[in-house]
């Protein structure tokens, strides 16, 4: 079997699609855009030259329109998500240590993790109560019982 060149082409593009999957910013697809552009003008018997600037065209064409579209509908819904210390208002636990503000005391264990605990309003909270994080700065969490 003879290959001809828009074969090349044609494998270097389906080479950069799979590479994409390895590589977590969709630029590797937009040089794969690029390679099926110079397939068809492979396919039409342009140019070396021709081939190559096809290429590049396609590539930039690509990276400039269809990367921002994807990544504008693509992860529409990742920016709601909470995480990390956003994700920790609202949740609730049990205190494991007397919480009193002016003793310097206090500790919660919220999903499994031991944090040092603190009341807004300086009430004492005794330990076993359930509570619920109202805010959180640093490495304290600000606590109120849930009734």
């Amino acid at each position: 079997m003879e290959f001809d060149i828009w074969h090349y082409w044609l494998i270097a593009a389906i080479l950069f699609g799979i590479l994409e999957i390895f590589i977590p910013s969709f630029i590797v697809l937009n040089f794969g855009v690029g390679a099926l552009f110079a397939t068809v003008a492979a396919a039409f018997d342009m140019s070396t030259e021709w081939q190559i600037a096809i290429f590049a065209v396609g590539s930039l064409v690509s990276f400039f329109v269809v990367r921002p579209l994807m990544i504008k509908y693509g992860f529409k819904k990742s920016d709601n998500v909470k995480t990390n210390v956003d994700a920790m208002s609202g949740r609730t636990g049990k205190v494991t240590e007397r919480i009193d503000n002016e003793a310097n005391t206090g500790r919660a264990a919220i999903d499994g993790d031991d944090w040092r605990a603190k009341t807004l309003d300086g009430s004492i909270i005794e330990p076993g109560v359930m509570v619920e994080v109202e805010k959180i700065e640093s490495i304290i969490i600000y606590v109120k019982p849930i009734k």
